[in-house]
């Protein structure tokens, strides 16, 4: 298809794509495909955030006291007309964002999912009972609304994580209010035009429920800095953790951060190869290396190094870069020039410190255009400054090691705490990968990659992750707030630890 008919097919017109706005002032997206501008679009106006917040909040006090088992039948009818518009939706993930086409599809199946997922919690948001030491008395747990939950989302899951976001916070009492990456806002447009149909089909959702603001830091600091908005989930770099989370704190507000990741394997003797050769292709060079669960170090035993690293070069060389339109492509584009020139940079430090580079060269035939690179094995004497290092790009850092416990402290020994994971078939080195004094990460596998996490599970990590958590498992927490509750059915009004107050 061509670009303007994948944008014609997502329901954008040509008068959403060139609004007309003066260059400077205006986003200006281009396709990582072949760099070409795809739209000139107006940014939301900073003076307009105070009533768009304020919409939100007035949207927040009546969806609120709708039934949750109500609210999840709006996010049932989202993931009724996703799936609709899977292929259409999924096209756009991969001409805005460069992911290939089953990738593309795989993130609109993601939104799909989360949406059962919370359909159904929706009729699970339970509170416990608790045993009171008072005669005649009750205790319990309730969880109620938070209130507007701000989303600021990243290029490399354009839509996704809004999803994991927006489907917990709808069915738990919440508006929510979108600001997507600049260099992605048009598969944030096609979204809502989506999530237009499923409110017109549920029919009495409160304005406001559902917004999207586009723009630059300016916008996503309004969002952050609001009284009236109690939850931001933020998806990015640390950096922009380190400024997002001490804002929010500042007013007490609830943050939910994903940040970065310097995701690990370990592959032990025992491993299956063959096995770990696949996880680690897929995790290393899937989306191009963008992403957050993206495998960029890799620990392999001494007696296995050579053997490892022999099939995964050979694997390597076979992978088809080129256009993510395209049915047979495995690696698309970097999502900018900018990108290219980081992951270049961060080449030239591992040389420097003693690495052996395969790969990384910038790939100009062959292809449409954009950033276009083969994936870079590096063999590294030690863990250096650079591999401490999260570069965004298909950088794989390859070491040896001799024990298990070497293995995992170097795992562990980086700021970040994403995802994780060990290729071995001895069950003791399994238990102990995943026991207290194993992975630090919030995710950690066996015998199965980092990346590609499904949405049954909380998704997230510590340290300089952030440790937010969302998607599955009781990640809807986040989005609630918990009251405890003592109720008094006797004649009689005892109080705790024994205390007498008698006049």
């Amino acid at each position: 298809m061509s670009h303007h008919a994948i944008l014609t097919a997502a329901g954008l017109s040509a008068a959403e794509l060139e609004t007309g706005v003066d260059a400077d002032d205006a986003i200006i997206v281009s396709s990582p495909v072949d760099g070409s501008k795809l739209a000139c679009l107006k940014p939301t106006a900073l003076a307009a955030m105070p009533d768009i917040i304020g919409t939100a909040q007035q949207a927040f006090l009546a969806w609120r006291t709708v039934p949750a088992p109500r609210r999840g039948e709006l996010v049932r009818l989202l993931g009724e007309e996703l799936r609709a518009a899977k292929h259409e939706l999924g096209a756009l993930v991969t001409l805005e964002a460069g992911k290939i086409r089953s990738e593309g599809l795989g993130e609109v199946q993601e939104m799909i999912d989360i949406c059962d997922f919370a359909t159904g919690l929706s009729r699970q948001l339970y509170g416990l009972t608790i045993a009171s030491e008072r005669p005649g008395h009750r205790m319990m747990e309730s969880w109620h609304p938070m209130g507007t939950c701000a989303v600021i989302s990243a290029f490399n899951f354009p839509v996704a994580v809004w999803a994991w976001n927006a489907a917990l916070a709808l069915v738990c009492g919440n508006p929510v209010i979108w600001k997507p990456s600049e260099k992605t806002p048009l598969t944030a447009m096609a979204t809502m035009k989506i999530v237009e149909r499923a409110l017109a089909r549920f029919g009495d959702a409160p304005a406001g429920l559902l917004q999207l603001v586009m723009g630059g830091a300016d916008i996503g600091d309004a969002l952050v800095c609001s009284k009236q908005v109690a939850i931001v989930s933020a998806t990015g770099s640390t950096r922009m953790g380190s400024i997002v989370g001490p804002k929010v704190a500042a007013r007490f507000g609830r943050s939910i951060l994903e940040l970065g990741g310097n995701n690990a394997m370990i592959v032990a003797p025992s491993a299956d190869l063959d096995m770990a050769v696949r996880a680690i292709v897929f995790s290393a060079v899937g989306t191009a290396g963008q992403r957050c669960t993206t495998l960029r170090r890799l620990f392999v035993h001494e007696s296995i190094h050579d053997q490892l690293l022999d099939k995964v070069k050979k694997a390597y060389a076979s992978l088809p870069i080129g256009n993510p339109l395209d049915a047979g492509t495995l690696i698309g584009p970097l999502i900018d020039a900018a990108a290219l020139q980081h992951m270049q940079q961060a080449l030239a430090q591992a040389s420097h410190q003693g690495g052996k580079i395969y790969g990384g060269e910038a790939v100009t035939a062959g292809v449409p255009g954009g950033a276009y690179v083969t994936p870079a094995l590096v063999l590294m004497p030690e863990q250096s400054e650079v591999v401490r290092h999260e570069t965004f790009a298909p950088i794989l850092y390859v070491m040896k090691y001799q024990s298990l416990d070497d293995a995992i402290h170097l795992q562990n020994d980086v700021p970040q705490g994403l995802s994780s994971c060990i290729f071995t078939l001895n069950l003791r080195e399994a238990e102990q990968f995943l026991s207290a004094a194993g992975s630090d990460c919030g995710i950690a596998n066996v015998n199965i990659g980092p990346s590609g996490a499904e949405i049954g599970g909380a998704f997230g990590g510590e340290k300089e992750t952030g440790g937010g958590r969302e998607s599955g498992s009781d990640a809807w927490r986040g989005y609630m707030r918990r009251q405890t509750n003592t109720i008094n059915y006797s004649s009689q009004l005892p109080l705790a630890q024994g205390v007498k107050f008698d006049f």
